[in-house]
């Protein structure tokens, strides 16, 4: 475990809890300690060899430690299949301050399967699920005309591809990186085809396990790539938030740590902002009351532009941890401190 050279290592109390948190969360790696430890030691010592795989770009924003935290509005289906609505759902997105909006394509008859696609289910464009699916979906038309407007209002644009073929679809967009919805975490081929993009990546983390994670990672490495802790119910209840995975994944990964949350408030994703995520991701609607399966899950105008105030107030608020006299309050030493004899 040393490096060539030398003997033995003293590891830093805080470098310790650290690799303890690794090991914990090493999911199947985890029985043999020794090799746990080693491979935390090697995962360490690369972070601090080296800072720039802690930095992603994704176009003129930096995401990482020390810089602002990105504020992502998913608009997914919210749109219901209209893009004059997606149109509104952009413009909140910019007034609020976000940073991108988000959303997600599909290739319906690859996604689903016949069985799913014909099971009955009543909605505004139809009796099956066929017939919803296909409504909600945007093809080129409408994804010029969003990819216009987002230019004209000066927010970048991405999605989440759930089929290979979809990525060959958004490619033709010049998408700024790609998204990697929960549920497509454990689908080796589509991160294979995602990775060959050569594009900034995001992965939520909804529905897998640390061990589903680490290969995910595995096959996707962690350059130019972010992780976004995420719990997949809609919407989320306080105690399925468990923000401290945050710090878990950031005590494995060498790559910067975020939250996509699916709650109805604002608060969580606060603390998470607090806790160190350089990612915020929320659902975004103009009603929560609207047809849809995300939109009790997301938030309106007030919440999102709330979410956008409190992460750009968070990393002043946290400062840099080093303790210092500020100079106004010095006026209140002479004012309020009747002797100084220590």
């Amino acid at each position: 475990m040393p490096r060539k050279g030398y003997s033995s290592i003293t590891v830093p109390e805080s470098l310790d809890a650290r690799i303890t948190s690794y090991v914990t969360n090493l999911g199947g790696e985890g029985a043999n300690k020794t090799q746990a430890i080693t491979n935390a030691w090697n995962h360490f010592e690369r972070a601090g060899d080296s800072t720039e795989d802690r930095i992603v770009q994704i176009g003129s924003h930096k995401i990482g430690n020390g810089h602002p935290i990105f504020v992502i509005a998913e608009i997914g289906i919210n749109h219901n299949g209209d893009v004059e609505i997606a149109k509104q759902l952009i413009d909140i997105a910019v007034e609020a301050g976000c940073h991108a909006v988000k959303f997600q394509k599909r290739t319906i008859d690859v996604v689903y399967s016949t069985e799913e696609l014909d099971v009955p289910r009543e909605s505004p464009w139809g009796t099956t699920n066929r017939d919803q699916k296909i409504g909600l979906e945007f093809e080129t038309e409408e994804y010029q005309e969003i990819d216009d407007y987002c230019r004209s209002k000066g927010i970048i644009w991405f999605a989440s591809p759930w089929d290979e073929a979809s990525v060959d679809f958004l490619e033709n967009f010049n998408p700024p990186c790609y998204k990697v919805a929960s549920a497509s975490l454990t689908d080796k081929e589509l991160l294979l085809k995602l990775k060959s993009t050569g594009r900034p990546i995001i992965i939520s983390t909804g529905m897998s396990s640390m061990d589903e994670i680490r290969k995910s990672v595995q096959i996707l490495g962690e350059e130019n790539l972010i992780i976004l802790h995420c719990t997949s119910t809609y919407p989320c209840k306080d105690d399925e938030l468990n923000l401290k995975m945050i710090e878990s994944l950031k005590s494995v990964f060498c790559c910067p740590v975020g939250y996509s949350g699916h709650e109805p408030g604002v608060w969580p994703s606060v603390v998470a902002a607090s806790m160190g995520a350089t990612v915020i991701e929320r659902h975004i609607t103009l009603d929560r009351t609207m047809y849809g399966s995300d939109q009790s899950a997301s938030l309106e105008k007030k919440g999102i532009a709330i979410v956008c105030e409190m992460c750009r107030n968070v990393p002043s608020w946290l400062g840099d941890g080093v303790k210092v006299v500020y100079d106004r309050e010095k006026p209140i030493i002479e004012k309020l401190r009747r002797v100084n004899t220590i």
